[in-house]
């Protein structure tokens, strides 16, 4: 299932919303043009690799600074390739800047990076001697999501099915198209734990964390002020 709009105005311009895109836009075309081995220098200096902090020795030698938890950020702004970062980004046009408009400027900036450290952490502790890089927005952008769940849960999205060549568009609740979305990043996440050779590339406990984070902590960054309209009437 495609997103492809909400029903929920902004009223404000969101501007971190559209800078954190912009920087990750920015970011993933530079990626696309450097040389193979500095790109995937770049990633495992910036990304978050659990084994750096899980076993220092292997830092040393890979070449790898071991006090460098500015990985935890870093991470949130690189992408693995096209299908990891178009759906993202997707998400985050549509999703944030409800958010960003609940809660402000200043207050959003913070609580994304906040959902993104968490959702990262999570996928730290379910795989702690994980030798790959951990990259991209997925786990903030899924805090996002999870304030939306519970501010506009009866907000309209427009979602696209593609059928060959004849995609069916209709209409979801905001609360029947992101539950779905977390029942799936749910049954992922365990079938990787439950059954044994299953491998993955996709961070699906970073996903899951964020949508957590986000779900319980939102309340903490909207300011509480009169009139302000939580759902869709």
């Amino acid at each position: 299932m495609i997103p492809l709009r909400d029903s929920v105005p902004c009223s404000i311009t969101p501007f971190v919303t559209w800078t954190i895109m912009a920087i990750c836009t920015l970011i993933f075309i530079l990626l696309q043009i450097v040389p193979d081995e500095t790109l995937r220098q770049l990633v495992y200096l910036y990304g978050m690799v659990p084994i750096r902090y899980t076993n220092p020795q292997w830092a040393v030698s890979f070449g790898l600074p071991q006090d460098n938890y500015l990985s935890v950020f870093t991470s949130l702004f690189l992408h693995n390739g096209w299908m990891h970062f178009i759906p993202n980004m997707l998400f985050m046009w549509i999703f944030a800047d409800n958010i960003e408009d609940l809660m402000g400027h200043g207050r959003f900036i913070v609580f994304y990076l906040v959902c993104g450290v968490l959702a990262t952490g999570l996928q730290w502790y379910s795989d702690p001697l994980l030798v790959q890089p951990i990259v991209g927005a997925s786990g903030a952008i899924a805090g996002v999501m999870g304030a939306y769940f519970f501010r506009y849960p009866f907000a309209s999205v427009v979602i696209m099915i593609p059928i060959f060549f004849f995609p069916l568009v209709f209409e979801l609740p905001a609360i029947g198209f992101l539950g779905a979305w977390v029942i799936m990043q749910l049954h992922k996440a365990t079938t990787s734990v439950l059954f044994e050779g299953q491998t993955t590339d996709v961070a699906w406990w970073a996903h899951l964390g964020g949508f957590i984070a986000g779900a319980f902590l939102h309340p903490l960054f909207v300011p509480n002020k009169p009139g302000i309209t939580t759902e869709e009437d």
